[in-house]
């Protein structure tokens, strides 16, 4: 993930200073542990600040607002009570080259500051500090003790201390090119390691693009650079000192990540702060999504092992007991044959009532005819007790395994992160299963009633119909019980854990078999049968689906089905997302 430098960082600094001094702070809100929003007013405009010390993404940048939900954080009531109501008059670096902003609030602008945010951008020594015109510390995100340590602690009621200073020399537009390419070459090594390691200020990402805007290879050696490579080199060097000191920059996309001098921008956009955001967000999501992936299929995997032991086991007790007739015909024999019987057999042949083959029945010795019969009855009426337990106790197991089922294939299907709907969708996985019980709720995540969804995938049909695909459980039930109607189709996948697939059409509309068939082959695409060749697929109307009551998220049951083969390779190679 990249990080924020300090070129990118005077670059967020720069704007926030032209278009958001001064500000009035009306809301102070923490995101989570370590993110934070402040909620600022100008004369013009209103929007949200976000702070954060993240190990790997801390950041300064206009955000979007925060979900509502409750704010339960120590921290950003202590910054409500101090801060809220009074004016962020200025925004600025403690000191050159250092990424750590002094965030200055005052009663009104004008006045002299009251508090001091530190805003300090340094990976995992990131944090957010409060002190009070004395510089002495009121709060922070992250307090750091004597024990953790000796060199800088951060304690409440201790004066605030600069991060140490930099030893590094400082990159200058007065450093002649002569004693710039001197102190790059000193040593004999690739490129890109000598100028990281000899100026501060600068980042791998940073010094990547500007090595490849010269038209050099980072890997390159300095001994192999030619007068001209060093020229192009150091024009590109002042290019951004001078970005950095005229505080123009450029913000844009690279290929993998973002740019403020425009080198090897794909995309060029008018202000850093959108990029950040939406960089940030997404490589946030990204990581929380592979973790909730995986925390959720090796749960779903561990309870269906689990499950399949148990039902394995309900059968192999359900044959056993398939014996319970043989036990009383056998016991029916001995009772019917008493005169056959001698002291000490151990087994007997007699003749069968109906075939009148000979069928031999074990004996115990030490009992006799009778009493060995009545140990048959016996034996007959404990498996016959043994099947009326297990029937019931192998059904609810098996509607279980068939629930856990459904559930993997929705994790299966969310493969890949691609926007923040396919975390979102995960999310609603955890919830539903955290509601079955299936899963500790620690954080009082789920709290009972849900909101509808409507985040489903979304394709047209050749026809231009509509088609809704649940992406879990809630939004299969969403799409049955709320979002379709009486003209619509339902498909999904016979006998097969898979999507609900509805497709939509209106009132006097008829789909041809095209539509058909590619919505089957959608229904196919979204099941457990996916790498199949073909798959069965039953449609009907939504009228003749019914949730049964007290049933599983995702459970149904239809009637008046018709069938129809899908495809789900031809889905793959062909589905045009709305």
């Amino acid at each position: 993930m990249q990080s924020v430098d300090v070129t990118t960082l005077i670059a967020a600094c720069t704007e926030l200073q032209e278009t958001w001094l001064p500000a009035r702070l009306e809301q102070v809100y923490q995101r989570d542990r370590h993110t934070l929003a402040l909620c600022f007013r100008t004369m013009n405009q209103r929007g949200w600040l976000t702070l954060s010390w993240h190990p790997q993404a801390a950041r300064i940048c206009l955000d979007t607002p925060p979900v509502k939900a409750p704010d339960t954080f120590t921290f950003s009531q202590q910054l409500r009570h101090q801060l809220n109501g009074l004016a962020l008059v200025s925004v600025k670096a403690i000191a050159p080259w250092e990424r750590a902003l002094d965030l200055q609030f005052a009663r009104r602008p004008g006045d002299p500051p009251l508090w001091h945010l530190y805003v300090e951008i340094m990976g995992k020594y990131s944090n957010v500090i409060l002190t009070n015109v004395d510089d002495l510390i009121v709060t922070a995100a992250h307090q750091v003790s004597n024990q953790q340590s000796s060199v800088r602690p951060i304690q409440t009621g201790q004066p605030y201390e600069p991060p140490p200073a930099l030893t590094d020399p400082a990159p200058s537009l007065e450093e002649s090119q002569e004693r710039w390419q001197e102190r790059v070459s000193l040593i004999p090594t690739d490129l890109k390691s000598n100028l990281l390691k000899n100026y501060r200020g600068l980042s791998s990402i940073l010094v990547l693009s500007m090595i490849e805007a010269a038209g050099l290879a980072p890997q390159q050696s300095t001994h192999s650079l030619s007068a001209d490579d060093w020229q192009r080199l150091f024009d590109r060097w002042r290019e951004w000192l001078t970005a950095v000191q005229q505080q123009q920059f450029r913000p844009g996309w690279l290929p993998q990540g973002y740019t403020v001098m425009g080198w090897g921008a794909v995309e060029s956009v008018p202000s850093i702060h959108p990029i950040l955001s939406r960089y940030y967000t997404d490589e946030l999501n990204r990581q929380e999504f592979s973790q909730l992936r995986h925390q959720l299929s090796q749960r779903l995997i561990n309870l269906l092992k689990k499950l399949y032991v148990k039902a394995n086991d309900f059968r192999d007790r359900l044959h056993q007991s398939d014996e319970a007739d043989r036990q009383r015909e056998q016991a029916d024999l001995l009772m019917a044959n008493l005169h056959e019987w001698q002291p000490g057999l151990k087994a007997i042949t007699l003749a069968d009532f109906e075939t009148g083959n000979p069928v031999t029945i074990p004996l115990d010795p030490e009992k006799n005819a009778v009493q060995n019969a009545q140990a048959r009855y016996k034996r007959h009426q404990k498996l016959k007790r043994s099947r009326a337990a297990l029937e019931p106790l192998l059904k609810a197991v098996q509607a279980e395994i068939d629930y856990l089922e459904q559930v993997q294939v929705a994790v299966t299907q969310l493969s890949l992160y691609a926007n923040p709907e396919d975390l979102e969708a995960l999310t609603e996985i955890r919830d539903e299963l955290i509601q079955q019980q299936y899963l500790d709720d620690p954080d009082q995540r789920y709290r009972g009633a849900v909101a509808e969804t409507t985040n489903f995938r979304h394709f047209r049909s050749p026809s231009g119909f509509e088609i809704l695909i649940g992406r879990n459980n809630r939004q299969n039930d969403e799409i049955v019980s709320h979002v379709a109607n009486d003209y619509d189709l339902w498909f999904h996948s016979q006998e097969i854990p898979g999507s609900h697939v509805l497709l939509r059409l209106e009132p006097g509309a008829a789909p041809d078999d095209a539509d058909l068939q590619f919505t089957a082959d959608l229904a196919a695409y979204y099941s457990r049968a996916s790498q199949s060749d073909q798959v069965p697929v039953i449609y009907t109307e939504p009228r003749y689906v019914f949730k049964p009551k007290g049933a599983r998220p995702g459970t149904v049951i239809y009637k008046q089905e018709r069938v129809i083969w899908g495809q789900p390779q031809r889905a793959s190679l062909s589905m045009p997302i709305l």
